[in-house]
């Protein structure tokens, strides 16, 4: 049996993240609800413990506590933020409200090296995020390093291998945040390098079947990443029992309909049924500014389309989505923990509870970095893996505000302008993602000695690793330009480019 590094999650944005970090290192990890008990975590062959970050306070009366038993296991634990505070809580250190939040960047000093710390500088920025501090060390700890607001930042039990950090490393804003990760997982907790993609399909192949049987399953499929990978995955297992469907919901790219419909009937062995369902679309989100109500209502139509189009396929049982981790992190707290609601996703949260079909998720656990390598394994093309990723609501919440065909109109071709100049300069497989947005203000302009008032559109062009944490590209400045210029002067209704330079946190990539 694998050996498993168990992140319990107290609700934090970031927990899937650090699962992610744990799996990058090519080994085994698995997220499980803070209330777990400690013989429950036995079974499980846990080899380390990781106490995730969380929205709470080990203050409050309901502060979501762990089974108080993980410390008399004798396995290495690693409490991150919320979780280096529950450890001192738990074990009669002591905790207090800060009268000053640590939120973002921060320099950690490094006072005295440890196993922990090992080949780490002994000044580097870190991000933090939390309100409470450690202002007494639990008896057997000794602090290792500190910050600004916190002399206790990094603390370690050595003799027990308890540890605990105050800052997020999973964070791509951390540096040096992996090396603590692999200082813990090969130092601390003597893990091997046994988990591969390889293994992951043919477990994942092995569950569909089981699950599926004989029956028939129906994907979403869209062009895009997740869900190709979804359906290849999925056709592995049960070949053409899979039937996918593209929807044509109105609120596409230029040309994708033409493209997706050439690239999977020449390049792969697939039942593909193409439905135009635009009308009905954008009939049901008129007059629609608010986004959530937008997913609602594009999540909603989708399953109508879907069981209208499935009428001819007998025995279908099943909806596979290619639902992905940050889509679930975002959207609902994993295992009933406390995290917050970010935005819902239209495959997540916009679901009719009367839907008949049972959903097929097998990328649910993964981030996209993770399905790219999937699909590689499985024989994709680059320009389908490589492809950037496009939100399931389409183009309905990159038009900030109601939705229209004027306004789609403008926006197709505003973003066909940005990805040709991108991938013409080769920055479109460099990037994460890069897409405009046409925003609710019209601002005054000059065109050809005329007096104009048009339309405002937005480029967001961000570098992430797994889409939880993203900071904007610094494009070469003629690159912008050529960028600008050109949609200001062939897309009618435009007569402002802005750039969008928020980070995430605390911005989403996404504006709605």
């Amino acid at each position: 049996m694998t050996r498993t590094i168990a992140v319990l999650d107290f609700g934090s944005q970031y927990t899937q993240v650090i699962a992610r970090r744990i799996r990058e290192c090519n080994v085994y990890s698995k997220i499980y609800p803070y209330s777990i008990t400690a013989k429950q975590l036995l079974k499980e062959n846990v080899c380390g413990i990781i106490l995730s970050g969380g929205p709470s306070s080990v203050l409050k009366s309901k502060a979501p506590l762990p089974d108080k038993q993980i410390f008399k296991l004798g396995i290495p634990v690693l409490g991150i933020c919320y979780g280096l505070q529950l450890i001192a809580y738990l074990l009669n250190g002591k905790v207090a409200s800060s009268d000053h939040h640590e939120y973002g960047r921060t320099c950690l000093l490094i006072n005295k090296k440890s196993k922990l710390l090992h080949g780490i500088k002994n000044k580097i920025n870190v991000w933090n995020s939390h309100g409470d501090k450690l202002i007494k060390l639990p008896r057997g700890f000794e602090p290792l390093a500190s910050t600004e607001n916190s002399d206790f930042a990094v603390i370690q039990n050595e003799k027990k291998d308890f540890y605990g950090l105050q800052f997020h490393p999973e964070v791509s804003h951390t540096e040096q945040g992996s090396e603590i990760y692999k200082n813990f997982l090969f130092k601390i907790c003597k893990c091997e390098k046994n988990w591969s993609m390889s293994a992951y399909i043919e477990s994942t192949v092995q569950g569909i079947r089981e699950i599926v049987g004989s029956k028939h399953v129906i994907l979403g499929l869209s062009g895009g990443v997740d869900s190709s990978v979804a359906a290849a995955l999925i056709h592995k297992a049960i070949g053409n029992q899979l039937t996918c469907i593209f929807v044509d919901n109105g609120l596409l790219r230029l040309n994708e309909r033409v493209t997706v419909e050439q690239l999977y009937k020449k390049n792969f062995q697939l039942n593909l049924k193409v439905v135009n369902a635009s009308a009905k679309f954008l009939v049901k989100l008129k007059g629609v500014k608010d986004p959530e109500r937008k997913r609602k209502i594009i999540g909603k139509v989708f399953i109508e389309v879907f069981e209208d189009s499935i009428k001819s396929i007998k025995d279908v049982s099943f909806l596979a989505q290619g639902t992905l981790y940050p889509d679930v992190i975002e959207s609902v707290p994993i295992d009933g923990n406390p995290s917050s609601l970010i935005k819902s996703h239209h495959n997540v949260g916009g679901l009719p509870k009367r839907m008949r079909l049972k959903l097929l998720e097998p990328l649910r656990e993964l981030f996209k970095d993770e399905v790219r390598a999937l699909g590689s394994e499985l024989g994709l093309p680059k320009e389908v893996l490589w492809r950037q990723p496009f939100p399931g609501p389409g183009l309905s919440i990159r038009v900030i505000s109601d939705v229209t065909r004027h306004k789609l109109n403008i926006l197709r071709k505003a973003d066909s302008i940005l990805l040709d100049e991108m991938k013409k300069s080769k920055f479109y497989y460099k990037v994460w993602q890069s897409f405009a947005v046409l925003l609710p203000v019209k601002s005054v302009g000059v065109m050809g000695d005329k007096r104009t008032y048009e339309n405002v559109v937005a480029l967001r062009i961000v570098e992430s690793c797994d889409a939880m944490t993203a900071d904007w590209a610094n494009l070469p400045q003629d690159l912008l330009k050529r960028i600008s210029n050109r949609i200001i002067n062939e897309v009618r209704g435009v007569n402002r480019v802005c750039l969008d330079i928020s980070s995430k946190p605390p911005g989403t990539i996404e504006w709605e």
